[in-house]
Order: structure tokens, then sequence, then C-alpha cells
């Protein structure tokens, strides 16, 4: 690390994020931003396979880490201001918001579907087990541990843990502003300042809660959520895009048991291995650049079904979605099967040609615990005074058929 080095990165949501080389906390984050586990991060996408529907979706995990440490230090060093006995935690807070997607794997969440690997667990293996965790220790020698205990929602004072993970979290903040710009859908606008200063500290819970006046600003950021979950998150191209690519690699799996095709090392525990227990070294090795190396080296074998279905991936030439919400169980089953028996009698392989993608938007839920007002009488949780909010809570159930 170089003393006094200084950095900023022009981000389009948030301007000029400094770090000042001259201030100890922010000398290490820049020293976290170089480590090779950070920049890999770069080669992995935020969105997944959202390009395929908005062709403007490929931000990078990366560039989404980097807003989250910075709305989440907006959002802290206000809150300290009224409280400064807070400030003790500003080192562990900042550094959780950088860290906290940093075990993401190929293709983000489309990535642990098809792979069944878990973020939020690399993440705290990495922080123990990398060069990561030697950074951070070297710092300090508790802050391993405390990190670990923000991730596990453990640490003794709870705003730090919901400042990164909760119903009303930076994390969310950032990615629903950036998803949106980059989607350029207009429902997904916040008013990122008027959220910040509805946030507060109730000193007896030690609990992030919001200001009475506040509750029109969460509300609409709810209502932001729940439409960007409804209209880009869950959108049909996405879970054909998604359905694709699962389907891809489940073949891929098959065929490389039977000794039809090869992968390089990486790939090659990846599918031959539950990802969870890979050693960091091989985990790290794997982003979308590798694993889309190989989607394109197998639109060209010997097996028609993964040179099709690679084809498909990468021409998006992808499946068609039928939305059968409406159907009744049976109707669902008795279509499928019609469907299946049709592609058969075009000498197509149903197991991968054809399905049901359900998906499940919901606007807001407890999530362990909700977001709480501060009233003239206590503390009340969001949906004791907002009708929307209970609205909201109701969650949305749709469900796709896909097929060529």
């Amino acid at each position: 690390m170089h003393p006094g080095k200084s950095r900023t990165y022009h981000d389009p949501l948030h301007g000029a994020i400094a770090l000042s080389g001259d201030d100890r906390l922010e000398a290490l984050l820049i020293r976290l931003i170089d480590t090779p586990e950070f920049q890999r991060l770069r080669r992995i996408r935020q969105l997944d396979t959202a390009c395929f529907t908005f062709h403007g979706a490929e931000g990078s995990r990366f560039t989404h880490s980097l807003g989250v440490m910075a709305v989440t230090r907006r959002a802290f060093d206000r809150i300290a201001h009224l409280y400064p006995s807070l400030a003790t935690h500003r080192d562990v807070t900042l550094i959780a918001a950088l860290l906290h997607d940093l075990g993401h794997g190929p293709f983000s969440h489309a990535g642990e579907e098809t792979f069944g690997s878990q973020h939020e667990i690399w993440t705290r293996r990495l922080i123990q087990e990398s060069s990561i965790g030697e950074i951070v220790a070297s710092y300090d020698r508790d802050l391993p541990a405390s990190l670990d205990r923000v991730f596990a929602k453990q640490y003794p004072l709870p705003l730090v843990s919901q400042l990164v993970s909760s119903q009303l979290d930076c994390d969310r903040l950032d990615y629903l502003l950036r998803d949106s710009y980059f989607t350029g859908v207009q429902y997904g606008h916040l008013d990122l300042d008027r959220i910040l200063m509805a946030l507060s500290y109730d000193p007896v819970s030690q609990r992030l809660v919001v200001t009475r006046k506040g509750l029109v600003a969460i509300e609409h950021y709810l209502t932001v959520r729940y439409f960007m979950y409804l209209q880009v998150y869950n959108h049909p191209k996405n879970l054909s895009a998604r359905f694709t690519l699962d389907k891809i690699f489940a073949r891929a799996k098959l065929l490389m048991q039977l000794g039809q095709i090869e992968a390089d090392p990486i790939v090659t525990a990846w599918l031959s291995r539950d990802p969870q227990s890979l050693d960091c070294q091989t985990y790290l090795a794997a982003d979308d650049i590798v694993f889309t190396y190989h989607v394109h080296r197998w639109r060209y074998s010997a097996d028609p079904i993964l040179s099709d279905l690679c084809r498909r991936y990468l021409d998006r030439d992808l499946l068609k979605t039928t939305d059968i919400s409406t159907y009744s169980d049976l109707e669902k089953q008795e279509t499928q099967k019609r469907l299946e028996s049709k592609l058969k009698s075009q000498k197509l392989d149903p197991q991968y040609y054809c399905g049901i993608r359900v998906a499940l938007t919901k606007g807001y839920t407890l999530y362990q615990q909700g977001i709480e007002i501060q009233t003239p009488h206590g503390l009340q949780e969001i949906t004791q005074l907002s009708h929307l909010v209970q609205t909201l809570s109701q969650p949305i159930q749709r469900a796709w058929l896909v097929h060529p």
C-alpha cells in the first residue's frame, strides 16, 4: 500500500466516489479494491442474463459494490453525526458494505440457480481464507471476526448489519438505482436523498429505523422495488435465458461424466463437485468470461443438444415463454405433457426444451425484521401504518411455460 495515494471512482449515479490515501480506513478500502479477489467482480455481470432483455444491463458486481460502499458511507456518517457514539463502528460498516458481494460466482444469481453456489457463504469464507482476510487483519486483528458477525446478522450493534442487509439497506438502494439506470426503465427512480434523510437510529433497540415524516419516501422505495422485480428481474425473457443457461450446464455435466466433452480444470471442478466444497483458489478462478468461453467452445460440440442450446444462448435465439399463471395445477401439468409429446414427435428432448418457471414477486416482507417507523407511541412496523405497504406485502406468483 502506498501511503497518501488517493483514488477517485467516477460513478454515473453517485458522482465522484473519492477515497483518500491519507485516511487510514480509506487507504485500506483502496488496498482491498486493488486485490485480485475484488477485481474479479469486474468480470461478473450485476444483472446476469438481463442484458438479453435490456441491452444496457452490462454493469458489474464491482461497480455495484463501490456504489454500496458510497451509499453506506453517506447513510452511516449522517446517523453518526446525530449519535457520535456510533463512530467506533464506522470501519466495520464500510468494509462490510464494500465486500458484501465478494462471494458472487459466475452469472451472479443465475449462476446460483444453475450451480448451487451461495454467495453469502462464500463472502464469509473468502474474508476468512483468502488474502482479503490477511489484509483486513493487518488493519485490525479482530476485524475478520467482526465482519463475519455482520454477514451472519449477529453483530452486537444491529444497525451495522441492517445498513448492509435488511429490508431497507444500502445494497438495495444502490442496485435499484443502478439497475433502473442501466436497463432504461423509468419506474425504478428513487429519491436517494430523501430516503437517507429518513433513516435514523433507535438507541434503545440499537436498530436502524425510519422517521415518521420519512414514511412516504419509504413507501415510494418499496413501490419501486415491487415494479423492478415484476418488470425487470422476473421478466419472462430473463427466465428463458436462465432456463437455457441451466440446461446448457446440465447437459455439459452429463456429457462430461460420459467422457464426451472436455472443459478446463476450473469448469470441470464446478460441474463435478458441489461448488460449496471447492477451495478458494478454484472458486475465485471462475467468472462470466471463463464459463462463457466454454459455451462458445461447446457450440461446436458433436452433441446436437448441447450445440443447439449454446447457439441459442449466444445468438439470443431464446426459447419462448407462455404465461400460464391463470391455469390450475392440473391444467399446467396437462399443458406441459402435451408439449412434451409434440417435442418428442419433432425429435427434441423435452428435458432440455421445455419446462415451467415460476416467479414470485413481493414488494415487502418482514425478512427477519421489518422496517420500523418512529412514532409518538414508540416504534411501529411499517405495515401497521401504511395501507400501501400492506398491499405490497401480498405476493404475486406468475408461471411461464418455456418452449421452442
